[in-house]
Formats: structure tokens, C-alpha cells, sequence
């Protein structure tokens, strides 16, 4: 039997960072995540007669997102790599697993760090250091939940009101609403630097050609593949002009 040696003012976090609970907790975390999918899957085929969606419609739509996720899923494998130093395997996937914010999580751990006068990865960082920061996203990220689970119903019976007054406001707030968001966080972006612009640009530019290659030859594979290729195509773009940038 392993005994996990727990010293609270050790700088040496490794044998708490991938303690067995933590192992556990990721596990169930990961357990959630796909019974999730397994209910959303199964209600889908329930549910797809009734809309009138024929089993190629499904595939073709799951198919689409299952595309759609991979550059987004990739950008957080990239960012979940970084953080393995600071916060060990289970505590990242637990983390990126349900929540997804890496930026959150840092700055939650590092106000947590912060509190003890002490750095994230810096020679202050004990273990007594990271079970705060640890517990500041936990907390963090508990709350979201609880607000979730209280004002989703809340905002059901609102969004149930307002279709039977006029059906056709529930189709376009939804839709003005992520066009917004999503053209705050790109318009963001581009103020960063110029490579920030050109990578957007670069992004934009291939995801218009394969919607207009996917319409002029008939390709929808094209088209749900067309998230992913821009996704790559900008990432492509950025590491060419950050790795030929002359070092200063």
C-alpha cells in the first residue's frame, strides 16, 4: 500500500497534486460528462420523428459538431499542457473537464496564492499554497452551478411567456445574442496586437471560403467541416508569423 506523504508547508506539491482522491474526483467528473452524453444522444433519436428529422439529418448534425469541437477542444488541450506544472493531471482535468476556463482558474488560484503572500509556481508555492488555490476554483466554480441550476428554470417560464406573445422574439434574442457576444470577444482579440488581427482575419478569410466552396460545388462535408480547417488555418497563420518575428 502507498501512503501519500502530505506536508502542508513542503514546496515539493507532486505527491499532493496526484493524490488518489484527486484521482477519484476526476474520474467522476469524467463519468458525468459522458452519461451526459449518452442521455443527450438517446434523446435525440427519441425526439428526431417529431421534428422531422430523418436519421442522415441526425448524423449529419452530430456529425457537424463533433467537427466544430475539435478546435475548440484543441485550444484547451493546449492550455490544460500549460497548466500541468502549476496544478497536476487530476486537478486540470477535473477543472478544464467542467468548466473550461483556464483564465478563471488562474486568477482564482492566484488571489488564493495571493492571500498567503505566496506566487503560483514561484518558491513559495507549498502545498498548503495549492490546496487554496484548488479550493478557490472549486468554490468558483460550485457557484456557477448553483446559479445555473436555480435560473435556468427561472428563465424557462419567461422564455415559455414570451413565445406565446410573440414566438418569433425567442428566435432572434437567442441568435443577437451570441452574434454580440461572439463580436465582443473577436473585437477584443484584434486589439492585442497585430498578429492577434491577422489571425482573426486569416480565420475569417477561410472559414467565408469554405462556406463559398461548400455552396458553389455542392460540398457540405465542407461545411461542417469548415469551423475545424479555420480554426487550423489561423493557428497556422499565427505560429509562421510569431516564429519568423525577429527576437528582440
Amino acid at each position: 500500500m502507498v501512503v501519500t506523504v502530505i506536508d502542508p508547508g513542503s514546496t515539493d506539491i507532486q505527491p499532493l497534486v496526484h493524490h488518489p482522491v484527486l484521482w477519484v474526483c476526476a474520474g467522476g467528473v469524467f463519468l458525468v460528462i459522458i452519461l451526459q452524453s449518452v442521455i443527450y444522444f438517446r434523446a435525440i433519436r427519441r425526439t428526431a420523428a417529431d421534428a422531422d428529422l430523418s436519421p442522415t439529418q441526425v448524423r449529419g448534425s452530430v456529425r457537424a459538431g463533433a467537427v466544430a469541437a475539435i478546435g475548440p477542444s484543441l485550444a484547451v488541450a493546449l492550455i490544460a499542457i500549460s497548466l500541468l506544472p502549476l496544478f497536476g493531471t487530476p486537478a486540470v482535468l477535473t477543472r478544464i473537464g467542467l468548466v473550461g476556463s483556464a483564465a478563471f482558474d488562474v486568477a482564482a488560484a492566484g488571489l488564493a496564492a495571493g492571500t498567503q503572500g505566496a506566487q503560483l509556481g514561484g518558491p513559495t508555492y507549498t502545498q498548503k499554497v495549492f490546496a487554496l488555490g484548488f479550493a478557490a476554483m472549486t468554490m468558483g466554480g460550485l457557484l456557477w452551478m448553483l446559479a445555473t441550476l436555480i435560473l435556468t428554470p427561472i428563465l424557462s417560464r419567461g422564455d415559455a411567456k414570451l413565445r406565446q406573445v410573440n414566438p418569433a422574439v425567442m428566435t432572434i434574442v437567442p441568435a443577437a445574442a451570441l452574434l454580440g457576444a461572439f463580436f465582443t470577444l473577436t473585437f477584443q482579440e484584434t486589439l492585442k496586437s497585430p498578429v492577434h488581427l491577422l489571425t482573426v482575419v486569416s480565420s475569417a478569410a477561410a472559414m467565408g471560403l469554405c462556406l463559398l466552396l461548400a455552396k458553389r460545388f455542392d460540398l457540405p462535408w465542407l461545411r461542417e467541416w469548415g469551423l475545424g480547417i479555420a480554426i487550423f488555418a489561423s493557428l497556422s497563420v499565427a505560429y509562421l508569423v510569431t516564429s519568423s518575428a525577429p527576437v528582440a
